[in-house]
C-alpha cells in the first residue's frame, strides 16, 4: 500500500524538533523492483521487492547525526528521532555543516519536462520472463555460442520526497526497465564471454531482446582465441562501452569533498587545461529521459546546466553545501542524498563533446595499438593520478583490427593522458554519461 511520503517527512521533522534538534532534514523513498532471470529457456530466479525507507539528519549547533529505518510506526519514528539527537550531541563539531539558507532553495521545477516517470503499466512477471527468454534464445541461435550465463529482465519504480526545517519540500518519481544477456563460447581455458544490455526510463525506448541477445553473442565470438600483445607504449582506443570510465576518474578528482581534503590529483587545476582545446564536459540535470536527471539536489538546491570543462579548461568543482563552504565557493546543486548516510557531492548527467570521426576512422588513424572493449580491476593513486587497469579487446595493426587480446595491463597518468584524448562520434545520447570512444596517447601496455 503506497504511503504518503510528504506526511512521513513532516512527521520526522516534527519528531526531531520535539526531541531537541535545532534543524533537520528528512527523506522518504518507496519503491518496487522486479527482476527475472532465465537459463536454458526456464525460469531461474524471480524476485520482487517493495518497501519504504525513511532517513533523518538532525543538527544541534555544528554537530550532526543521521539515522534511517523502514519502521514507519509513529512511536518508532519518535524513538528514531530521539536517538539521532542523542548521537548528534556526542558527535564532533563541524563548522561547515548546515541546511541551505531559504534564499538558496529551489522554488519551481517542471517534472513533466524531465520525463522521469513512465506511466505505462508495470510489466507482469510473465512479460519480463518472456523478454529474458527471447534475449537468451537470440543469443543461443548464433552459431558458436555454447551456453548462456544469464538472461535477465527487470523493472523498477521509485518515489522520493525530501523535506527540511528550512521550509523546503519536494519530490519526484522515476521508473526503469532493463534487459541484459551474457553469452559464453568455448570451454575450459578457451572459454570467453561477453554481454549486452539496455536500461531505459520508458519501456517503449528499450531495445528489443533479440537485438540484445544477438549482440551479446557476436561480441563473445569476436573474443575467441585471444593473444597478448608485446609490451610497449602504444596508442589506446577506449571503446564507447568503457570510455566513460576515464571521465568517471576525472569526475572523482573534481569532487569537492576530495578537493577539500586535498586528496585529488586535480586539486590545484582550477582554470588550467585538463582536456584538449575544443572539448567541453557538460553537466545537464534537466535532460529529458535521462536516469541522472534531477529537479533539485539532496539539499533542496536547484540543479542547473553547467560546463565543468570549457574549451579544455577546468571551470569548477562538484559541490554540495559542506564542500562549498570549505572551499569558499558557491554550491553547484550536486548534493546527493539516500535514506541512510549523509550528503555527498555527486554528478548528474554528463556529456563530452563528440568528435567529427567514426570509431573506424580512429582505428585507421591509430596505426598500431590497442582497442579496449572491457576492463577489470583498478589501481589509481588519488593524489598523483597514476593509473593502472587490466584490459581486453583487440590488437590493431596498420589501421585494421588484427586479433583479440586479453590479459593486458594498461598504465599511465590520468592528468597526462586526458590531455591527449581524441573523441569519436559514437556516444549513445540516452545514457547518463554520454562519452564517445576515446583515442588516447601516453599509455604503456604490459603484455608479453
Amino acid at each position: 500500500m503506497p504511503h504518503d511520503l510528504p506526511a512521513l517527512t513532516q512527521a520526522l521533522l516534527s519528531a526531531a524538533r520535539a526531541a531537541g534538534a535545532d534543524a533537520a532534514d528528512a527523506v522518504a523513498i518507496d519503491g518496487t523492483a522486479l527482476s527475472i532471470d532465465v537459463r536454458g529457456g526456464k525460469l531461474e530466479h524471480a524476485e520482487r521487492s517493495e518497501g519504504t525507507d525513511i532517513g533523518l539528519r538532525v543538527l544541534i549547533g555544528q554537530r550532526s547525526a543521521s539515522v534511517s529505518t523502514s519502521d514507519l510506526r509513529p512511536a518508532a519514528m519518535e524513538t528514531m528521532a530521539a536517538r539521532c539527537v542523542a548521537m548528534a550531541r556526542e558527535a564532533p563539531e563541524d563548522p561547515y555543516i548546515g541546511l541551505a539558507d531559504p534564499s538558496q532553495l529551489a522554488r519551481d521545477w517542471d517534472l513533466t519536462a524531465l520525463e522521469l516517470y513512465d506511466a505505462t503499466p508495470e510489466p507482469s512477471p510473465a512479460e519480463l520472463e518472456e523478454g529474458a527468454r527471447r534475449a537468451e534464445a537470440a543469443a543461443r541461435s548464433v552459431e558458436g555460442i555454447t551456453q548462456i550465463d544469464s538472461a535477465s529482465a527487470g523493472y523498477g519504480a521509485r518515489n522520493i520526497h525530501l523535506a527540511a526545517t528550512n521550509g523546503f519540500t519536494g519530490g519526484y518519481s522515476i521508473t526503469s526497465r532493463s534487459t541484459s544477456c551474457v553469452a559464453i563460447a568455448g570451454a575450459g581455458m578457451g572459454m570467453e564471454r561477453d554481454y549486452d544490455g539496455d536500461s531505459r526510463i520508458f519501456q517503449a525506448d528499450l531495445r528489443t531482446p533479440e537485438d540484445i541477445g544477438t549482440s551479446a553473442a557476436n561480441r563473445t565470438l569476436e573474443r575467441m582465441n585471444p593473444s597478448k600483445p608485446k609490451t610497449g607504449a602504444y596508442p589506446v582506443l577506449f571503446d564507447e562501452r568503457v570510455s566513460s570510465s576515464l571521465i568517471g576518474h576525472f569526475l572523482s578528482a573534481i569532487n569537492g569533498a576530495a578537493v577539500a581534503r586535498g586528496a585529488s590529483w586535480l586539486r590545484s587545476a582550477m582554470g588550467e587545461q585538463v582536456l584538449p582545446s575544443g572539448l567541453n564536459l557538460t553537466e545537464d540535470p534537466h535532460r529529458p529521459r535521462a536516469m541522472a536527471s534531477r529537479p533539485f539536489d539532496g539539499e533542496g538546491l536547484p540543479t542547473r546546466r553547467r560546463n565543468i570543462v570549457e574549451d579544455g579548461v577546468l571551470q569548477g568543482w562538484t559541490l554540495d553545501l559542506a564542500a562549498s563552504r570549505k572551499l569558499g565557493l558557491e554550491p553547484t546543486g550536486n548534493g546527493a542524498r539516500a535514506a541512510s548516510g549523509g550528503i555527498t557531492p555527486s554528478n548528474w548527467n554528463i556529456a563530452l563533446t563528440q568528435g567529427a570521426h567514426t570509431r573506424d576512422d580512429l582505428i585507421r588513424d591509430m596505426g598500431t595499438g590497442l582497442l579496449v572493449t572491457s576492463m577489470i580491476g583498478s589501481t589509481i593513486n588519488p593524489n598523483t593520478g597514476d593509473y593502472s587497469r587490466g584490459a581486453a579487446g583487440f590488437w590493431v595493426e596498420n589501421g585494421e583490427i588484427a586479433y583479440p587480446v586479453s590479459g593486458v595491463t594498461i598504465a599511465g597518468n590520468l592528468r597526462d593522458l586526458l590531455k591527449t584524448i581524441q573523441p569519436a562520434n559514437d556516444a549513445r545520447t540516452w545514457l547518463s554519461r554520454v562519452v564517445p570512444s576515446l583515442l588516447v596517447q601516453g599509455l604503456t601496455l604490459a603484455g608479453e
